[in-house]
């Protein structure tokens, strides 16, 4: 009867080195985390044509030739039900009071919750209009609430902003909005 073989060098150290490189590469994520930064498709491209409904009684409703008036703008998506965009609320009005045109539409919200919420929040818009389907927040990239956009005076999107603007985000809009044309 023959002896077993002893196993050779490298099959002892195979677990010791894939455990290794498994720590390695869990330290560069650590290290080096990922780009947070999203990358629009939409940017360049001008707005897809739309014309909704007003969605408050005391602003008339938006038209992407309302946006396509000579004049560079930001065009802020947000909803009565979402906390985030309570939360931006300030800084929307921060940006007004700079004299920031601002042009809003409301998302899958009823007339009497747009009231409720601008009124306890600012309204800091020019327009408002009411994108019952989100047809319009899913033509300019937008895939959820809130979201800021940066338009040219041509109606071309050249700026994307994902999420509530903070008062940190301020001088970044304002300069996307001169690049644009402001």
């Amino acid at each position: 009867m023959s002896e077993p073989k002893p196993a050779s060098r490298w099959t002892l150290w195979l677990p010791l080195a894939l455990f290794a490189g498994f720590v390695a590469l869990v330290m560069v994520g650590l290290y080096r985390p990922a780009d947070r930064e999203v990358a629009s498709a939409m940017i360049g491209k001008p707005l897809p044509e739309f014309a909704l409904r007003a969605a408050a009684a005391d602003r008339p409703g938006l038209s992407s030739a309302d946006l396509a008036d000579g004049k560079p703008r930001l065009l802020n998506i947000f909803a009565s039900w979402c906390v985030p965009c309570a939360v931006e609320a300030p800084q929307l009005a921060a940006l007004k009071d700079q004299g920031v045109e601002i042009a809003g539409v409301a998302i899958r919200d009823r007339p009497e919750d747009v009231a409720g919420f601008l009124a306890r929040h600012g309204n800091p818009f020019s327009r408002i209009g009411a994108d019952d389907r989100s047809i319009v927040q899913l033509g300019i990239g937008s895939s959820g609430v809130p979201e800021t956009f940066v338009i040219d005076g041509q109606g071309t999107i050249r700026y994307q902003h994902i999420g509530e603007i903070r008062a940190e985000h301020l001088p970044l809009l304002r300069a996307k909005l001169k690049e644009a044309g402001l």
